[in-house]
């Protein structure tokens, strides 16, 4: 595998193990059921090449993945719960995934990103779970990743206010691992995946599976739950109001039906 294409999701490999997988739907790589299949299809693709020790998971333009539109969907949106079928594939990939963010990681894009190994970023990137400022629970098995990775107090402020953090904050609490400058981002995240990538291969499989080998299973138990919700809450008026609110640019007036 040199370069291979998978809908707007490609996959270049190096020769240092690297294989760069990335979005390809600029400005903000909005997300639905073909492009969480076309990113789920190319790691598989990444697992079965032994030329491939790491992925660097990165975004074609300004952000790295603003989720679901959910003011203008895409007419191929599906279901919740058929795209989560879909996202439950990427926790199961077994090659260390390394995503570069730049922009913005919101909503279900920073569940995106906490599906990686690791992330790096910069003092510019934005990142926030704002399924409550829209009036409905969040997804993409953040349930489990996000207290994982920052804590679950920490989880718990994000989710309950829907608040934004930047690069630097994000650093200080632990969501990403590498701080760098806006133009370093995705080269810092490529070195960090071939140092990962120099290392046994075999060992370093064996080392993910004992460490994060029951996740995929966490995360489709979060994501049933969350989709359930989800599906419960988009019948409430606070939904209407939440998107409604977004759509206008202005802050939401809930009224708790």
């Amino acid at each position: 595998m040199t370069s291979e294409r998978f809908g707007d999701v490609s996959v270049t490999a190096g020769d240092d193990f690297v294989a760069i997988v990335e979005l390809h739907r600029p400005p903000n790589n909005y997300f639905d059921l073909a492009l969480i299949r076309s990113l789920a299809e190319a790691y598989e693709a990444v697992d079965g090449h032994a030329g491939c020790r790491a992925i660097v998971l990165c975004a074609e333009g300004k952000h790295f993945c603003a989720g679901v539109d959910f003011v203008r969907p895409s007419p191929q949106a599906a279901g919740t719960a058929a795209l989560y079928v879909e996202a439950e594939r990427l926790f199961r990939t077994q090659t260390p995934v390394v995503a570069a963010v730049q922009g913005a990681a919101i909503g279900g894009g920073l569940g995106l990103a906490c599906s990686a190994d690791f992330r790096v970023a910069c003092p510019e990137a934005r990142f926030s779970a704002n399924f409550a400022r829209l009036g409905f629970h969040h997804g993409f098995a953040l349930s489990t990743t996000l207290p994982a990775i920052v804590g679950q107090q920490r989880a718990l402020d994000l989710l309950y206010t829907g608040r934004r953090i930047g690069g630097d904050e994000a650093a200080r609490i632990g969501f990403c691992d590498r701080l760098v400058d806006a133009g370093e981002v995705r080269s810092v995240a490529c070195a960090f995946a071939a140092e990962i990538a120099a290392s046994a291969p075999l060992a370093v499989r064996s080392i993910r599976a004992t460490m994060r080998g029951e996740l995929a299973d966490r995360a489709r138990a979060a994501m049933a739950r969350e989709a359930a919700e989800q599906d419960r809450l988009r019948g409430t008026s606070d939904w209407v109001e939440g998107i409604r609110a977004a759509a206008e640019r202005r802050t939401p007036r809930f009224e708790g039906r």
